[in-house]
C-alpha cells in the first residue's frame, strides 16, 4: 500500500477541542510532513470536512494505482463530531486504498493536528502529524 497517502490522510485525523475555539483551531489548510498532500479543513453543516486541494505527483500516482482517478478535489475527511470526551471523530477516505475508515483528530497545537486512524477496528492503527500552511 502506498504509505505517502495513508500517513497525510491518517495524519489529519486527530484533532481535540472541548469547545468551538478548538474547532475553529482546525479550520484552515494543513499538509503532511513529507508535503506530498495539502488538506482544507473546512465546515459542512454541523461537523468538518476536509478536501485535498494540492497533491504531488507521486500521492496523484498512488491513488491512482488505488482506484482512485481524481485525488484533487475529493473530500476526504466526512462528518468530523465532537464527542464527549472533547475529540473529532468522523470517517476518512483513503484514496491509495480506496477504504474509508475511522478516525480521530487531536489538535496537538495551533498549528499541529495528530491523526489517528484505524484500518481494522483497533488493528493496524497509525498516527501521523500534520502542519498549518494557511
Amino acid at each position: 500500500m502506498p504509505r505517502m497517502i495513508l500517513a497525510a490522510i491518517l495524519g489529519l485525523l486527530a484533532f481535540s477541542g472541548a469547545s468551538a475555539s478548538g474547532e475553529e483551531a482546525a479550520i484552515g489548510t494543513w499538509r503532511n510532513l513529507r508535503d506530498t498532500m495539502h488538506i482544507d479543513i473546512r465546515h459542512c453543516g454541523d461537523s468538518l470536512c476536509g478536501k485535498v486541494v494540492w497533491a504531488s505527483d507521486q500521492a496523484i500516482a498512488d491513488a491512482r494505482r488505488g482506484g482512485t482517478q481524481d485525488l484533487i478535489g475529493i473530500q476526504v475527511f466526512r462528518d468530523f463530531r465532537q464527542d464527549s470526551a472533547g475529540n473529532w471523530r468522523g470517517k476518512v477516505f483513503v484514496p491509495d486504498l480506496n477504504k474509508t475508515l475511522s478516525g480521530t483528530i487531536v489538535l496537538v497545537d495551533r498549528n499541529t493536528l495528530k491523526g489517528s486512524g484505524c484500518l481494522v477496528g483497533r488493528v493496524l492503527c497509525k498516527s501521523k502529524i500534520l502542519v498549518r500552511i494557511g
